[in-house]
């Protein structure tokens, strides 16, 4: 199993130009969980595009993403 998590991890190193990327490589990249990747796309907050049948993130929409977060008021707990 370690062996192709490090694989993935070799294939994302070598092509950081990717321009639409997997809901699971922008969760990588975001450092957060699939399932709640999912649930940001579905709700909008991170940008999405449909090609065909596939649902990808536009590699940009992750800084617009953290931007948007970083601006946000801080929630009461």
């Amino acid at each position: 199993m370690a062996e192709s998590s490090s694989a993935v991890a070799v294939l994302e190193a070598a092509d950081p130009s990717a321009v639409l990327l997997t809901v699971e490589e922008a969760a990588r990249r975001l450092r957060i969980g699939r399932t709640t990747a999912f649930r940001l796309v579905l709700a909008g907050e991170i940008e999405s595009v449909t090609v065909g049948r596939l649902r990808r993130v536009p590699a940009d929409a992750l800084p617009a993403f953290v931007a948007k977060l970083r601006h946000r008021p801080a929630e009461a707990a």
